[in-house]
Protein backbone atom coordinates (compact mmCIF):
# COMPACT_ATOMS: atom_id res chain seq x y z
CA UNK A 1 0.00 0.00 0.00
CA UNK A 2 1.11 3.54 -0.89
CA UNK A 3 1.54 5.37 2.79
CA UNK A 4 0.17 9.17 2.43
CA UNK A 5 1.81 12.04 3.95
CA UNK A 6 0.04 11.74 7.75
CA UNK A 7 -1.24 15.27 8.73
CA UNK A 8 -3.05 16.22 12.05
CA UNK A 9 -5.88 17.70 9.85
CA UNK A 10 -6.48 14.51 8.56
CA UNK A 11 -6.05 12.35 12.11
CA UNK A 12 -8.25 14.67 13.71
CA UNK A 13 -10.86 14.25 10.41
CA UNK A 14 -10.93 10.32 10.88
CA UNK A 15 -11.27 10.80 14.92
CA UNK A 16 -14.49 13.00 13.94
CA UNK A 17 -15.93 10.15 10.92
CA UNK A 18 -15.40 7.09 13.27
CA UNK A 19 -16.77 8.63 16.49
CA UNK A 20 -20.07 7.52 15.87
CA UNK A 21 -18.89 4.33 14.03
CA UNK A 22 -18.92 0.62 15.28
CA UNK A 23 -15.72 -0.73 15.52
CA UNK A 24 -15.28 -2.65 11.79
CA UNK A 25 -16.48 0.55 10.03
CA UNK A 26 -14.05 2.85 12.19
CA UNK A 27 -11.08 0.32 11.65
CA UNK A 28 -11.48 1.48 7.64
CA UNK A 29 -12.20 5.04 8.15
CA UNK A 30 -8.56 4.78 10.18
CA UNK A 31 -7.05 2.56 7.29
CA UNK A 32 -7.77 5.26 4.70
CA UNK A 33 -4.92 6.92 6.37
CA UNK A 34 -2.43 4.75 5.18
CA UNK A 35 -3.69 3.80 1.51
CA UNK A 36 -3.94 6.71 -0.94
CA UNK A 37 -5.70 4.79 -3.65
CA UNK A 38 -7.69 1.49 -1.88
CA UNK A 39 -11.42 1.27 -1.98
CA UNK A 40 -13.03 0.74 1.25
CA UNK A 41 -14.11 -2.60 -0.38
CA UNK A 42 -10.70 -3.54 -1.01
CA UNK A 43 -9.89 -2.34 2.45
CA UNK A 44 -12.88 -4.55 4.23
CA UNK A 45 -11.03 -7.36 1.76
CA UNK A 46 -8.08 -7.60 3.57
CA UNK A 47 -7.62 -10.36 6.33
CA UNK A 48 -8.34 -9.48 9.96
CA UNK A 49 -4.13 -10.10 10.77
CA UNK A 50 -3.50 -7.60 7.57
CA UNK A 51 -5.81 -5.09 8.74
CA UNK A 52 -4.14 -4.80 12.14
CA UNK A 53 -1.08 -4.60 10.66
CA UNK A 54 -1.73 -1.53 8.86
CA UNK A 55 -3.26 -0.03 11.68
CA UNK A 56 0.12 -0.85 13.94
CA UNK A 57 1.73 0.90 10.96
CA UNK A 58 -0.76 3.87 11.64
CA UNK A 59 -0.10 3.41 15.39
CA UNK A 60 3.69 3.97 14.47
CA UNK A 61 3.54 6.57 12.60
CA UNK A 62 0.67 8.61 14.57
CA UNK A 63 2.90 7.96 18.09
CA UNK A 64 5.99 6.67 17.91
CA UNK A 65 7.30 2.97 18.48
CA UNK A 66 6.43 2.82 22.02
CA UNK A 67 3.35 1.41 23.38
CA UNK A 68 2.24 1.92 27.04
CA UNK A 69 -0.80 0.73 28.69
CA UNK A 70 -2.33 -0.58 32.12
CA UNK A 71 -3.95 -4.98 32.54
CA UNK A 72 -5.50 -6.11 35.70
CA UNK A 73 -4.53 -9.42 37.25
CA UNK A 74 -7.36 -11.76 36.93
CA UNK A 75 -5.88 -13.61 40.06
CA UNK A 76 -5.43 -10.50 41.89
CA UNK A 77 -6.87 -7.37 40.21
CA UNK A 78 -3.69 -6.32 40.85
CA UNK A 79 -2.84 -3.52 38.04
CA UNK A 80 0.13 -3.52 36.03
CA UNK A 81 1.69 -1.01 33.76
CA UNK A 82 2.46 -2.53 30.38
CA UNK A 83 5.18 -0.64 28.23
CA UNK A 84 6.65 -2.49 25.27
CA UNK A 85 7.25 -1.43 21.21
CA UNK A 86 5.60 -1.84 18.28
CA UNK A 87 8.41 -4.61 17.25
CA UNK A 88 7.27 -6.68 20.23
CA UNK A 89 3.80 -7.21 18.59
CA UNK A 90 4.55 -7.32 15.04
CA UNK A 91 3.93 -10.56 13.24
CA UNK A 92 6.97 -10.91 11.05
CA UNK A 93 4.92 -14.08 8.98
CA UNK A 94 1.68 -11.86 8.49
CA UNK A 95 -0.93 -13.25 6.06
CA UNK A 96 0.77 -12.04 2.68
CA UNK A 97 -2.66 -12.93 0.56
CA UNK A 98 -6.14 -13.74 1.21
CA UNK A 99 -5.98 -16.72 -1.12
CA UNK A 100 -8.62 -19.48 -0.21
CA UNK A 101 -6.28 -22.51 2.27
CA UNK A 102 -7.25 -26.33 2.29
CA UNK A 103 -7.37 -28.23 5.71
CA UNK A 104 -6.92 -31.96 5.19
CA UNK A 105 -8.39 -33.74 8.46
CA UNK A 106 -8.74 -37.30 9.35
CA UNK A 107 -11.67 -38.07 6.53
CA UNK A 108 -12.55 -34.31 5.97
CA UNK A 109 -11.23 -31.67 3.46
CA UNK A 110 -12.34 -28.05 4.24
CA UNK A 111 -11.79 -25.41 1.73
CA UNK A 112 -12.35 -22.33 3.47
CA UNK A 113 -10.53 -18.37 3.42
CA UNK A 114 -9.48 -16.48 6.18
CA UNK A 115 -12.27 -13.93 7.99
CA UNK A 116 -11.90 -10.49 7.04
CA UNK A 117 -14.08 -6.80 7.64
CA UNK A 118 -17.21 -7.94 6.12
CA UNK A 119 -17.14 -11.09 8.47
CA UNK A 120 -16.93 -9.02 11.60
CA UNK A 121 -19.97 -6.76 10.22
CA UNK A 122 -22.03 -9.36 10.39
CA UNK A 123 -21.24 -11.05 13.97
CA UNK A 124 -23.75 -9.73 16.54
CA UNK A 125 -22.00 -7.68 19.85
CA UNK A 126 -25.08 -9.55 22.12
CA UNK A 127 -24.00 -13.39 20.61
CA UNK A 128 -22.28 -15.23 22.88
CA UNK A 129 -18.57 -16.06 21.61
CA UNK A 130 -19.78 -19.59 20.22
CA UNK A 131 -22.52 -18.18 18.05
CA UNK A 132 -20.03 -15.61 16.50
CA UNK A 133 -17.69 -18.32 16.07
CA UNK A 134 -20.31 -20.49 14.35
CA UNK A 135 -21.40 -17.41 12.31
CA UNK A 136 -18.22 -16.97 10.72
CA UNK A 137 -17.36 -20.35 9.92
CA UNK A 138 -20.31 -20.19 8.04
CA UNK A 139 -19.27 -17.87 5.60
CA UNK A 140 -15.65 -18.31 5.57
CA UNK A 141 -15.96 -21.94 4.82
CA UNK A 142 -17.09 -22.62 0.75
CA UNK A 143 -16.97 -26.68 0.84
CA UNK A 144 -16.76 -29.54 2.75
CA UNK A 145 -16.22 -32.86 1.91
CA UNK A 146 -15.94 -36.09 4.48
CA UNK A 147 -14.51 -39.09 1.98
CA UNK A 148 -15.02 -37.09 -1.38
CA UNK A 149 -18.66 -36.68 -0.45
CA UNK A 150 -19.27 -32.97 -0.06
CA UNK A 151 -21.36 -32.12 3.47
CA UNK A 152 -22.74 -29.04 4.91
CA UNK A 153 -20.70 -26.92 6.58
CA UNK A 154 -22.95 -27.54 9.79
CA UNK A 155 -21.42 -31.34 9.75
CA UNK A 156 -18.21 -30.65 10.81
CA UNK A 157 -17.00 -31.91 14.12
CA UNK A 158 -15.71 -29.69 16.68
CA UNK A 159 -11.81 -31.35 16.14
CA UNK A 160 -12.13 -30.30 12.72
CA UNK A 161 -13.88 -26.46 13.44
CA UNK A 162 -10.48 -26.88 15.93
CA UNK A 163 -7.91 -27.68 13.34
CA UNK A 164 -8.86 -25.02 10.65
CA UNK A 165 -9.45 -22.13 13.52
CA UNK A 166 -5.23 -23.15 13.88
CA UNK A 167 -4.40 -23.46 10.12
CA UNK A 168 -6.50 -19.73 9.64
CA UNK A 169 -4.19 -18.47 13.00
CA UNK A 170 -1.05 -19.95 12.04
CA UNK A 171 -1.69 -18.25 8.56
CA UNK A 172 -2.97 -14.34 9.87
CA UNK A 173 -0.65 -14.50 12.93
CA UNK A 174 -1.18 -10.42 13.23
CA UNK A 175 -5.07 -11.32 14.00
CA UNK A 176 -4.12 -12.85 17.24
CA UNK A 177 -1.34 -10.64 19.28
CA UNK A 178 -1.48 -11.99 23.03
CA UNK A 179 0.90 -10.82 25.81
CA UNK A 180 2.33 -12.96 27.61
CA UNK A 181 2.02 -11.63 31.79
CA UNK A 182 3.20 -11.88 35.09
CA UNK A 183 2.00 -10.28 37.94
CA UNK A 184 4.59 -9.07 40.35
CA UNK A 185 1.84 -9.08 43.11
CA UNK A 186 0.71 -12.92 42.87
CA UNK A 187 3.15 -14.44 40.45
CA UNK A 188 0.25 -14.98 38.49
CA UNK A 189 0.89 -15.85 34.55
CA UNK A 190 -1.95 -15.68 31.72
CA UNK A 191 -1.88 -14.03 28.34
CA UNK A 192 -3.80 -11.26 27.43
CA UNK A 193 -5.39 -10.25 24.18
CA UNK A 194 -4.26 -7.31 22.32
CA UNK A 195 -7.06 -5.63 20.18
CA UNK A 196 -4.97 -2.81 18.63
CA UNK A 197 -8.08 -1.44 16.64
CA UNK A 198 -9.28 -0.52 20.60
CA UNK A 199 -6.18 0.27 21.67
CA UNK A 200 -4.75 2.63 19.01
CA UNK A 201 -8.40 4.42 18.82
CA UNK A 202 -8.42 5.21 22.86
CA UNK A 203 -4.97 6.74 21.91
CA UNK A 204 -6.62 8.53 18.95
CA UNK A 205 -9.31 9.83 21.47
CA UNK A 206 -6.91 11.44 23.97
CA UNK A 207 -5.17 13.01 21.34
CA UNK A 208 -7.72 14.48 19.40
CA UNK A 209 -9.26 15.80 22.33
CA UNK A 210 -6.26 17.65 23.48
CA UNK A 211 -5.61 19.02 20.36
CA UNK A 212 -9.41 20.22 20.58
CA UNK A 213 -8.27 22.48 23.84
CA UNK A 214 -5.18 23.70 22.52
CA UNK A 215 -7.04 25.11 19.47
CA UNK A 216 -9.44 26.41 21.51
CA UNK A 217 -7.18 28.01 23.70
CA UNK A 218 -5.14 29.79 20.80
CA UNK A 219 -7.75 30.94 18.93
CA UNK A 220 -9.40 32.50 22.25
CA UNK A 221 -5.98 34.23 22.34
CA UNK A 222 -4.67 35.40 19.07
CA UNK A 223 -8.40 34.59 16.73
CA UNK A 224 -6.46 32.23 14.40
CA UNK A 225 -9.09 29.56 12.49
CA UNK A 226 -8.57 26.42 13.24
CA UNK A 227 -6.70 25.29 10.28
CA UNK A 228 -4.14 27.95 10.47
CA UNK A 229 -3.68 26.65 13.64
CA UNK A 230 -3.34 22.48 12.29
CA UNK A 231 -0.95 24.24 9.82
CA UNK A 232 1.55 24.47 12.76
CA UNK A 233 3.89 21.93 14.40
CA UNK A 234 3.45 20.50 17.81
CA UNK A 235 6.74 22.12 18.58
CA UNK A 236 5.52 25.41 17.50
CA UNK A 237 1.94 25.04 18.61
CA UNK A 238 3.51 24.02 22.64
CA UNK A 239 5.51 27.65 22.55
CA UNK A 240 2.68 29.54 21.65
CA UNK A 241 0.54 27.60 24.58
CA UNK A 242 3.59 28.34 26.92
CA UNK A 243 3.58 32.26 25.86
CA UNK A 244 0.00 32.39 26.67
CA UNK A 245 0.39 31.08 30.35
CA UNK A 246 3.64 32.86 31.41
Amino acid sequence: MIMPALSATKLLAAWEQGYSQPPFQRALTLLTLVSENASIEQLAALSVGQRDAHLLMLRERAFGPRMTGHATCPACAQTLELDFSVADIRANDAAQSTSPGTLIHADYEVRFRLPNSFDLASLTPDEDVSANRAQLIRQCVFGVQRNGMEIPVEQLPAEVVDAMSQQMADADPQADVQLAMTCPQCDHRWNAPLDILSFLWTEIQVWAKRLMREIHALAMVYGWREADILALSPWRRQVYLEMIHQ
